[in-house]
């Protein structure tokens, strides 16, 4: 099942003037404004009670009520943590899910994955990311940034200027501030988002810096000021979530951007293979 804000990012294109007025309103406040009164939500967006209905009726929704239940569902999945989830509930099976059970799940996670990621964003992600003459820079949260330096690590080699993002938070303003609108920001933040990283994303984007995020289907509030965003699942049934769609979607983009410059690519790592030899 898409979340909502997938659903408003991939319906967008259909929606009337006021109805994206609404859906913008919405993503600015995710999900506080949707739990609120129609005429709340009107007023905060600047539409009639009727549009906000359109908009709800737009998503799939038969009526408000069922909208706002799924806003708190996914509110409720958002804040899960190792304690909360199925698998540590009380009365549950203690020790590791059956391992038929748990790759079902991760292959199923990559599948979907891709089934959701269009093909329009992933070129464009790819095409930004070859751009040898915009620098990268690359940061994750608590176990995602793992991500973000492997993926540093490979587009390193066949392209210059890639940069990851380390050290305490209150060192990374030492870096954004010699961000610009050349240069890209790829993020990791996936549930139990980081605020931190949600303020160097935004930051960023103030700085017309474009925002590559990845994220899970519920999408960190990064996702507001992101250029990009590509979105992976993460539930598994275990008390953690698995990593495995993001990974292989960062290994698809990696292929991708040695592919865009096959002789950038071949030229750099022969000059890697000399260094290594030498």
């Amino acid at each position: 099942m898409e979340s909502i804000v997938e659903e408003i990012r991939q319906k967008s294109g259909d929606m009337t003037a006021s109805e994206r007025r609404a859906a913008r309103a919405l993503l600015a406040r995710f999900p506080v404004l949707g739990l609120g009164t129609v005429a709340e939500f009107a007023q905060s967006a600047g539409v009639s009670p009727p549009t906000i209905l359109r908009f709800t009726s737009r998503l799939g929704f038969g009526s408000y009520p069922e909208f706002q239940r799924r806003l708190r569902e996914e509110l409720e999945a958002q804040l899960e943590t190792p304690l909360t989830k199925r698998a540590l509930a009380p009365g549950s099976a203690r020790g590791a899910p059956p391992r038929s059970a748990f790759a079902e799940a991760a292959e199923r996670n990559i599948a979907e994955t891709f089934e959701r990621v269009s093909d329009d964003e992933f070129r464009a992600v790819a095409a930004l990311l070859a751009d040898g003459r915009r620098p990268v820079h690359l940061i994750g949260g608590r176990f995602t940034d793992a991500l973000a330096r492997y993926m540093a690590a490979h587009l390193r080699i066949v392209r210059p200027g890639v940069f990851h993002i380390g050290g305490q938070p209150g060192n990374w303003r030492d870096q954004l501030v010699d961000l610009g609108k050349r240069d890209v920001l790829v993020v990791f933040d996936v549930r139990r988002y980081q605020d931190d990283l949600v303020r160097l994303a935004e930051a960023a984007a103030r700085r017309h810096t474009a925002v590559v995020l990845f994220t899970d289907q519920w999408l960190s509030p990064a996702a507001r000021v992101a250029t990009h965003v590509l979105a992976a699942r993460i539930a598994v049934p275990s008390a953690w979530d698995s990593n495995a769609g993001i990974l292989v979607l960062v290994e698809a983009l990696i292929a991708a951007v040695t592919e865009a410059d096959p002789e950038r690519s071949r030229a750099r790592i022969e000059a890697l293979e000399r260094l290594r030899t030498s």
